[in-house]
């Protein structure tokens, strides 16, 4: 369900910081867009969260960064909302055996 990871940091007067988790938890919980593609979401830490692939960095910086902005949390400035994909590691393949080892099996 939780197919990608985002890194997610807000701009409050030139100030850019990753976002608290609990404003994450908050938006994620309680959104009130009606929208469908910000139902699989889960706030990991300040910062981060999990989606799935329905929803954009830029579509979920939009909506939170319109939700923060309406809740004051700018200090009376508009939120800028910074989202990143989060580049994750691959899962290596185990080395391949040397001839030597394939034939006694180790």
């Amino acid at each position: 369900m939780y197919a990608q990871k985002f890194n997610v940091n807000v701009v409050i007067r030139g100030q850019a910081k990753p976002c608290p988790l609990e404003w994450l938890d908050q938006f994620c919980m309680r959104n009130f867009t009606n929208a469908a593609e910000f139902d699989d979401t889960l706030p990991l830490a300040d910062g981060r969260v999990e989606t799935s692939f329905r929803l954009t960095p830029e579509r979920f910086a939009e909506g939170l960064g319109a939700w923060l902005t309406q809740r004051g949390k700018g200090e009376g400035q508009p939120v800028l909302v910074q989202v990143t994909p989060l580049q994750t590691k691959p899962k290596s393949a185990p080395a391949p055996m040397s001839a030597p080892e394939a034939r006694s099996g180790s």
